[in-house]
């Protein structure tokens, strides 16, 4: 994916993914409302982790990339210190600020998958070395004896030293265009998903390991990590079924449908309870994607509101650490929503309105905190 608007588009998407997973909180931690009485809640659920995942999965494919030992633990070490350290420091802090009685709370923490919020870097670290590891033992697709003249390439495995000479650090490329390992990968990472929601079945979501080390958020959002992956190996092919007359069509009416019988209607049971579910959470990915996507010159930094989102969508990592120690208490107006219920537009506005105003001051607290080189590389993963 070449160009800098396509680049300016995907970071307005991201700020815009950032807007809805604050707003999301706000209305869960700030209002006190839930799921079973929120009438936006329930659609926002559906589609904005997948979505942040998605981003995250595109960014992380480099059509250049040449995989060696050293580049594989070089890339694993570097994303642990971004996801983790700052992660630890500012869990420790939101308790320290929210929590009556400190190690309970850090006890309690620790025991739940979602570790009070705090989860998602966790999650995408894993996700991280998973896709590493794995773009590192793909097949390469090499030529064979140098190359013929109808360009003919051999797939093998190889992994060179790092003393390895250029020519054969460039053949190595491991996951070309067309490599099948990712799609293995994911077709596997929504078999594991589906069976989280067989109880029948399967008992390892309720396990203590599985909540300890969030790896059960890992089987919930992996498969968009390595969808968006697979979007930006493809991306000239997506680009044509975007701009057909007939995919955005049906993609709404598969969203509508799906997300109707997941919020309204119930109709499927036992194992296949959660085929709509998946079906909605990638139809309305797709339809934000294809929205910013059409309209990326008014996402770019010439407009009002691309700057705005695109700010927002790279301080993302800043927001996320911060939003839940800055988050005001307003219980009063879940019960004032609920007298209202159902009443849409007016929960969205307002959520979103708080989390715009949480946003300000997170970003407020991280140029602050950005003073400080230490701070900056440590906190925040910049230079």
């Amino acid at each position: 994916m070449q160009g800098k608007q396509r680049l300016e588009w995907l970071d307005a998407m991201r700020g815009f993914t950032m807007i809805l997973v604050v707003a999301y909180h706000v209305g869960q931690m700030c209002f006190g409302m839930n799921l079973k009485t929120s009438t936006s809640m329930p659609l926002i659920v559906l589609f904005r982790m997948p979505l942040f995942f998605l981003v995250s999965g595109f960014l992380a494919w480099k059509a250049d990339m040449i995989w060696t030992r050293r580049r594989l633990g070089t890339m694993i070490w570097k994303k642990f210190k971004i996801q983790v350290i700052p992660t630890i420091v500012f869990l420790t802090v939101f308790l320290v600020v929210r929590a009556k009685h400190f190690f309970p709370a850090l006890q309690r923490a620790l025991a739940s998958p979602t570790k009070d919020g705090y989860w998602f870097t966790w999650a995408l670290l894993i996700m991280f070395v998973i896709y590493y590891v794995e773009e590192f033992l793909a097949p390469s697709q090499l030529p064979r004896g140098g190359g013929s003249e109808k360009g003919e390439v051999k797939s093998e495995k190889c992994h060179p030293d790092d003393n390895a000479s250029p020519s054969t650090l460039h053949a190595s490329r491991s996951n070309l265009r067309g490599g099948w390992g990712i799609w293995v990968l994911w077709v596997v990472s929504i078999i594991i998903y589906e069976t989280a929601f067989m109880p029948k079945w399967f008992k390892y979501p309720e396990s203590a390991f599985m909540r300890y080390s969030s790896l059960i958020q890992v089987v919930y959002y992996f498969q968009f990590f390595l969808f968006g992956n697979i979007v930006h190996r493809y991306w000239d092919r997506m680009e044509r079924l975007f701009d057909s007359r007939w995919f955005f069509p049906v993609v709404t009416v598969v969203a509508f449908v799906c997300a109707a019988d997941v919020l309204k209607w119930h109709t499927l049971h036992l194992m296949w309870v959660n085929l709509p579910r998946t079906l909605a959470m990638y139809a309305l990915m797709l339809m934000v994607v294809m929205f910013f996507r059409y309209y990326k010159d008014s996402m770019s930094k010439e407009t009002l509101v691309g700057r705005g989102l695109q700010y927002i969508g790279v301080r993302t990592l800043d927001i996320y650490l911060l939003h839940f120690i800055l988050m005001p208490r307003l219980k009063m107006v879940g019960p004032w929503l609920d007298g209202l219920h159902p009443n849409f537009l007016l929960e969205v506005v307002m959520t979103v309105g708080v989390a715009l105003v949480v946003i300000v001051f997170c970003c407020l607290a991280s140029n602050i905190l950005r003073v400080s080189p230490f701070f900056k590389k440590y906190l925040f993963g910049r230079k």
